[in-house]
């Protein structure tokens, strides 16, 4: 359905204007697309005013007509933005100075997966212009997607990880010898002395390896390094299950948490592939777990959220060791996918949140943290003299 007339006033009910923001600089550039696209569709069809911006892989902006679906249209139609009817490219300061220019201004729906859109740098840019937007802010965007801070937080809160090598690439490239040393010494507690090689700061699975054996390791770290300059190595369980749960709110004391819901992988692990391209993973949006299990996910998951400071909404997974059934939180999702596989909605659905709802309801907590926030803007007068 068409956006209402006016997309940039308030609708009835004390609505606010919508811009969903989605694309972005990344990897995860065709995911954003598939989520930011859904979610607008889902908000325009519950009343709102919804303006969809989509940021190209070169960081400008563009505004598509009010009113476009993606329907079944491919993630690379929209590496082409004019002909999809979008009006620009402005740059990144331009466009949001337009959104803070809107009488009302806008919520901004932040639906950009990894950098740039994740990590705190467009949470700043909007927070820096007075907008709303969703999810987390600054800081805890930034910790949560970066895997190891997660981790040292994590552990400083007593909280169950899996240990870890955060390995700089200008170790790496300076003394190579050194560092694959270092992961042999790691690997000694590791099943199998398998390891797991990833970038520290991306989402999505990107640049992932499992490194079998020791002559892979070299690789595997070639990759990581393709897409950040700090890697993480973990020890690589074997099979374990992975466990996901859904997270909502901005006070800790009062957190909607659903799941666990479990992806089952058709692949080594739940890979970018196994997640986008060869479409044979199954997802559960309600896990074979018991209640103990259950209530242990959503603890461990509620104390991130609080710890980091997230507000709004996240996705916290989990891997179950099969052999000692032992319980680790493996990383805190900031913005999660919003796509027909992933399990955030999912769950919150079988909680009893439609996806709309749940958009909505996203929307208004982000609103409603904004409004919180003190005005930090001093007048001269308040300054200590």
């Amino acid at each position: 359905m068409s956006d209402p007339a006016g997309a940039g006033r308030p609708m009835p009910g004390g609505r606010p204007p919508v811009a969903v923001v989605f694309g972005g600089p990344s990897a995860e550039h065709d995911v954003s697309i598939v989520s930011g696209t859904a979610v607008a569709e889902a908000l325009a069809g519950a009343g709102f005013a919804v303006a969809r911006h989509l940021v190209d892989l070169d960081g400008r902006w563009w505004r598509l007509p009010d009113g476009h679906r993606r329907a079944d249209q491919p993630a690379a139609a929209y590496d082409e933005p004019g002909a999809l009817g979008a009006t620009g490219p402005l740059p990144v300061g331009a466009a949001v100075d337009a959104l803070a220019a809107e009488d009302p201004a806008p919520v901004v729906f932040i639906a950009l997966h990894g950098p740039f859109g994740e990590d705190g740098t467009i949470q700043a840019i909007l927070e820096a212009a007075g907008l709303a937007h969703t999810g987390a802010g600054v800081a805890a965007s930034a910790i949560g997607m970066d895997k190891a801070l997660t981790k040292r937080l994590a552990r400083a809160s007593g909280l169950p990880v899996l240990d870890w090598l955060d390995v700089p690439a200008g170790h790496w490239r300076a003394d190579p010898t050194a560092v694959l040393t270092e992961l042999e010494t790691f690997a000694e507690a590791a099943p199998g002395r398998r390891l797991i090689v990833k970038p520290a700061r991306l989402g999505s699975s990107v640049g992932m390896t499992i490194a079998w054996t020791a002559a892979d390791r070299a690789a595997a770290l070639e990759l990581a390094f393709r897409y950040d300059t700090r890697a993480l190595v973990e020890p690589c369980l074997p099979t374990p299950r992975e466990l996901e749960v859904a997270v909502i709110g901005n006070d800790a004391a009062t957190l909607e948490i659903y799941g666990p819901g479990e992806v089952i992988p058709s692949r080594d692990f739940y890979d970018y592939i196994d997640k986008y391209v060869a479409n044979e993973a199954r997802t559960l949006a309600t896990a074979p777990v018991g209640d103990q299990l259950t209530a242990a996910c959503r603890r461990i998951a509620g104390a991130i959220y609080a710890a980091i400071g997230v507000e709004g909404f996240a996705r916290v997974d989990f891997l179950l060791d099969r052999a000692g059934d032992r319980l680790y939180l493996n990383e805190v999702n900031t913005i999660p996918g919003f796509t027909p596989i992933s399990l955030f909605p999912k769950m919150a659905e079988a909680g009893g949140i439609g996806f709309a709802e749940l958009c909505a309801r996203i929307v208004a907590l982000g609103r409603a943290a904004r409004a919180a926030r003190p005005d930090r803007r001093l007048a001269p007068a308040d300054l200590p003299r």
